[in-house]
């Protein structure tokens, strides 16, 4: 009981950030036998057509391209929601926005997020004896009991929301542009409607806010610091890890820092896509030289490119919703045309997983939860239904088959009785293949038709 209290008393002392180095790895007197570690890295508004692999016109993504040549790419990936809360939600939880509550992001006002009925993946491993650290953007609740450090993670370091959701002192590029944080008599309100500058930007360590307004320029340097000390001082203790990183990018604004490599002179997107490439490079080099037979690496996305940003929007690829646009709107993030939810997506295990192969299995990032429980041979939690499947089979070469596709919607007429309390409707008016794009298409999960 002594030790038991010792232990909370020390995590306790940790959220005010003043023990990291020495709580979250201090308790390893448990082995790691075999259990693997995990990083899960997820991208934010990346298009399935910048990953230069994925036949991309230009090749920013060196890093990314060669892990998927040492591994295995995703053709057929998809994001559970095309917006940010809604997908991290459902990454987190293994579970539809419908069944976990959250269908729509949360607001730098929001006093909720997801909800505490629901179980992490990070409060799953940790209960199976995981060290889980957090490094990026959270979005799924800031106030209280929704902060990451009650919802499973012995470590945070990031920004509670999207970064354009506050204002800095040297904004990057934005469309429209954003004012920086106003200064002595100046208005506290933008005329624009997508700026936010009532309140300065945060930046989180645990429970203390370290920096605000976060310097933009240097926030990818320190999102590649502090994942790699986490995988270090996680490798050189006995217990196995997890580590989650929500990337800024490919999120606006974009702004230059020294670990983008590479010509200078290309487009702010470019130089983004670059730099977040970087990013990922410097965490799999850490994993490489610390535990590589031993950890594995999943690269995705939370939706497709934001395409009301214009030039500094991501590629959806040949994916572009032509019935769609020639309406006047948008394949992409915010539809649930499949530009919006094909997202990329690479695993990483040398050893396990084979290289240099492309899967055509039909996944999602609602797949990540179960595969990983399966994978740390830790259980799911009984009192609930899961959206997911274990994918392990795919991942290690297995099998080629990932979700059921249901339906097939190149035909005209689509029968409400099969889709249970769904109905589908294809306008008589449309061309052959208008419906292509859209979640229910034929190339998507069966997880489409099932609302319980």
């Amino acid at each position: 009981m002594a030790w038991l209290s010792l232990k909370v008393l020390l995590v306790g002392v940790s959220f005010l950030g003043c023990l990291y180095p020495l709580v979250d790895f201090f308790f390893s007197g448990e082995t790691r036998g075999q259990k693997p570690n995990f990083v899960i890295i997820l991208a934010d508004d990346m298009g399935w057509g910048d990953l230069g692999t994925n036949w991309a016109e230009t090749k920013d993504t060196v890093n990314l391209d060669k892990m998927a040549a040492e591994g295995m790419r995703f053709v057929d990936f998809h994001a559970a929601a095309s917006t940010c809360s809604p997908s991290r939600a459902s990454l987190l939880t293994g579970r539809l926005g419908l069944r976990n509550g959250v269908t729509h992001n949360f607001a730098v006002t929001s006093v909720g997020g997801l909800p505490l009925n629901e179980t992490t993946l990070a409060e799953v491993l940790r209960e199976a004896g995981y060290i889980t650290g957090m490094i990026g953007k959270w979005h799924l609740g800031h106030h209280s009991s929704y902060h990451p450090n009650f919802r499973g993670f012995d470590y945070y370091f990031g920004i509670p929301y999207s970064h354009d959701m506050g204002c800095t002192d040297t904004p990057g590029y934005n469309h429209p542009p954003c004012p920086a944080c106003p200064r002595g008599d100046r208005p506290p309100r933008s005329p624009e409607r997508d700026c936010h500058t009532d309140v300065a930007l945060p930046l989180y360590e645990n429970l203390n806010i370290v920096e605000q307004p976060v310097n933009l320029s240097g926030l990818a340097q320190k999102y590649a610091e502090k994942a790699t000390q986490f995988i270090q001082r996680a490798s050189t203790s006995r217990r196995p890890f997890l580590l989650y990183v929500g990337l800024a990018h490919m999120h606006v604004p974009f702004t230059r820092t020294p670990l983008a490599a590479g010509p200078q002179d290309g487009t702010p997107y470019a130089s983004g896509l670059r730099e977040m490439d970087s990013l990922v490079g410097h965490i799999k080099d850490r994993v490489d030289r610390t535990a590589k037979e031993n950890t594995f690496l999943w690269f995705t996305g939370d939706n497709g490119p934001w395409a009301q940003k214009c030039e500094l929007a991501g590629s959806v690829g040949p994916f572009t919703g032509l019935w769609q646009a020639q309406q006047g709107g948008s394949p992409a993030k915010q539809t649930t045309w499949e530009g919006g939810h094909r997202v990329p997506a690479v695993a990483y295990w040398p050893g396990r997983v084979p290289i240099n192969v492309t899967s055509t299995a039909l996944l999602s990032v609602l797949d990540i939860f179960p595969t990983v429980v399966a994978l740390a041979g830790a259980g799911l939690p009984p009192d609930r239904r899961f959206d997911g499947l274990d994918a392990s089979n795919v991942l290690f070469g297995r099998s080629q088959t990932g979700h059921r596709p249901h339906g097939n919607f190149e035909s005209r007429a689509v029968s409400p009785q099969q889709w249970g309390s769904w109905t589908v409707r294809s306008p008589t008016d449309c061309p052959s293949g208008a419906l292509q794009g859209l979640l229910h298409h034929r190339l998507s999960p069966v997880w489409a038709a099932d609302k319980n």
